[in-house]
């Protein structure tokens, strides 16, 4: 019996919507001024789909992307695994929609819900299919969102930061010893009311209370994000060196999901990781949840911060609670498609530790479980 191949990252492709949504625009709903935004999160900009755009136009349009980018028709895939917080509807899965739209007539297609770590859930669902040996060879791996429908104008707390974009992954056999080490995943249900969008579901079906008490918004609390975040990224960091022998000085590029890219330059300096290894992209498009982790591995593939063999450090934290790490060894740098946007140079505002704001961050409280399910972190002394 042959043993399981290794699988790892072929081809990336990326789309953002043509419509931008400066800081001005969004202060003004906000009632903040636009300096306030960049001090407090750094974001210079965000995306914004069209009325008739959906979250499986912008999702399928980034898997034509990578399929291009990694030479493979759609009719080549054998699975197509989306993660999103923000589907076309409740049902059918958003990955059926995007399966016609690209004709992966081949593939099986299902949706994943772990918020913003949605594409690492996504990609160990992958993973594990692609080395099961039941005939699949390659998997898309999409990570997309369409928060724009879901935010309120008027909360500064969200609405400063989400935006809409996707991001995909082609997955696929790869030389031994590359590609993704193991995939590591936890969740703690108990706070699973901390981040939401409360009704439109069956427990709060629709309804004109609903719609009058703007339960169908993005709800959440922005100081518990902070406290999460500080907490489990660490933890989650260190594991994944741990399980793999590693040290800091072994890692290439660190890829997180980004929350905004103030709170994930704070947490990946509080680990120990200099600053020119952390892939930021938040500056350019805000919080795409389970796009981010995806397309900033494709902008790093973009500016060509990948090489064959660059060792990538993959940290998922979101809502649910989740959170995910992984290393990831890079094989093929392809051309991933064009990223709309300009690049912008990241801000490098600094916020005092001992009072980092907190109105500006989704809500993702920190587990009310004593320790994460992440063994043996190494919280202390990863340094290079």
């Amino acid at each position: 019996m042959s043993p399981a191949p290794s699988i790892g990252v072929l081809a990336t492709g990326t789309c953002l919507p043509e419509r931008i949504l400066t800081n001005d625009e969004v202060a003004e709903a906000a009632g903040v001024d636009p300096d306030w935004i960049v001090q407090r999160t750094g974001v210079l900009r965000r995306h914004v789909a069209e009325p008739e755009q959906a979250a499986s136009d912008l999702a399928a349009e980034a898997v034509r992307k990578a399929l291009i980018a990694a030479g493979l028709p759609a009719s080549a895939l054998g699975l197509l695994v989306l993660a999103t917080s923000t589907p076309d509807e409740l049902g059918p899965s958003t990955a059926c929609r995007v399966q016609a739209l690209v004709g992966a007539d081949q593939a099986v297609a299902f949706d994943v819900a772990a918020a913003c770590s949605g594409w690492l859930f996504a990609a160990r669902v992958a993973h594990d299919w692609l080395r099961a040996g039941t005939g699949e060879r390659y998997a898309a791996v999409v990570g997309v969102e369409v928060y724009s429908r879901f935010v309120d104008p008027a909360d500064r707390a969200t609405a400063v930061l989400f935006a809409d974009g996707a991001a995909a992954t082609i997955l696929g056999p790869v030389p031994g010893g590359t590609g993704f080490a193991s995939i590591r995943l936890g969740s703690d249900g108990t706070a699973a009311g901390d981040v939401l969008i409360p009704a439109g579901g069956s427990r709060l079906p629709a309804s004109p209370q609903t719609l009058a008490d703007r339960r169908h918004k993005v709800h959440m609390d922005g100081k518990a994000v902070r406290d999460f975040i500080l907490r489990i990224f660490p933890e989650v960091l260190g594991d994944a060196l741990d399980r793999n022998g590693l040290r800091l000085a072994d890692v290439d590029l660190l890829i997180s999901h980004q929350p905004n890219p103030l709170l994930l330059r704070r947490a990946a300096a509080d680990a120990g990781v200099p600053a020119d290894r952390v892939v930021i992209v938040g500056h350019e498009v805000g919080n795409i949840g389970a796009a981010s982790i995806p397309y900033a591995l494709a902008s790093a593939d973009r500016d060509g911060r990948l090489r064959v063999g660059s060792r990538v450090l993959v940290t998922a934290f979101g809502a649910g609670l989740t959170w995910g790490s992984t290393v990831l060894t890079w094989t093929r740098a392809q051309r991933h498609g064009a990223v709309p946007a300009p690049r912008t140079a990241a801000p490098r505002t600094e916020v005092p530790r001992t009072e980092l704001p907190g109105t500006e961050l989704p809500r993702t409280e920190a587990p009310r479980t004593a320790n994460p399910r992440t063994a043996n972190p190494r919280t202390e002394g990863a340094q290079l």
